[in-house]
């Protein structure tokens, strides 16, 4: 069976988020650092790249049996990675031989790996609540914080300037997993991957400036969708299970949105009948 589940949720900013865009035509007194921006409304997003890539590294990181595995490319990931996040099509060495003593007949060939999930960008959707609260004072949800570089000889102090997206703020999060074939006992799995993830992202950052105590944020409200009517799945509370997963990963209980719930059960019911 070929289908997809769309994962739903809101990600909440936690303390100034800094993920960095160009300034390639900044104007003297600029922000030196300025945050990507959606070009059409100028306001902050989160992009889907930035999203993958930390959760494929902190999942590289929680699966290798050594430090040292990380150095290699990401094609060499451990399985549980490589089924959620693919590879590409590649020719490796062998493992144990150096480029030098090999000729290209002793290489093998690797197979392409299509990735499961698909991340979208995230922009902003709290924008008027945040207008309300903070007044015409911020409108775009983007604060600049000041830091200094220090100079340990002379004591010199080099300022510069950062912009970071402000607390509270959020963000829509919307993450497809493509189905190829796989069992239920497969797809939960993946899920658990995943919820692993996301869990280890809520104890880390995302963004720059991490160690400093940057870009530590939230998933709340996340929700399993079945957008397939004709898919069906041998236990009608498949997808509410898959959503209780993501959910007790990030600290949310099973049944705490009891209205998401309740809808997943409709659509579970509906989509098995």
């Amino acid at each position: 069976m070929y289908g997809k589940l769309k994962i739903t949720g809101t990600i909440q900013v936690v303390t100034g988020l800094h993920i960095g865009g160009s300034n390639e035509f900044a104007a003297i007194g600029a922000v030196n650092s300025p945050v990507i921006r959606d070009p059409l409304t100028h306001l902050p997003i989160i992009p889907g790249s930035s999203i993958k890539g930390k959760l494929r590294s902190l999942l590289a990181r929680n699966y290798v049996n050594e430090l040292s595995d990380l150095e290699k490319n990401h094609d060499n990931d451990p399985s549980k990675v490589i089924r959620l996040f693919g590879t590409s099509a590649s020719n490796n060495n062998i493992k144990g031989q150096s480029d030098n003593a090999q000729s290209s007949t002793d290489k093998t060939s690797q197979e392409l790996t299509v990735s499961r999930l698909q991340f979208f960008d995230c922009f902003l959707s709290n924008q008027d609540d945040l207008s309300k609260r903070l007044g015409e004072s911020n409108t775009n949800a983007i604060e600049i914080k000041t830091e200094n570089t220090i100079t340990r000889l002379t004591g010199t102090a080099k300022p510069r300037s950062i912009e970071r997206i402000i607390p509270q703020a959020e963000f829509a999060f919307q993450c497809v997993y493509d189905i190829y074939g796989d069992t239920e006992d497969k797809i939960r799995t993946d899920f658990e991957v995943l919820a692993k993830g996301l869990g280890l992202l809520q104890l880390d950052y995302l963004g720059g400036n991490g160690t400093r105590g940057y870009g530590r944020i939230r998933f709340i409200g996340l929700n399993v969708e079945n957008p397939i009517p004709s898919q069906n799945f041998s236990d009608g509370n498949f997808v509410l299970e898959l959503s209780n997963i993501l959910k007790n990963a990030v600290g949310e209980k099973n049944g705490q949105d009891e209205g998401d719930n309740d809808k997943n059960k409709s659509e579970a019911s509906s989509v098995k009948g």
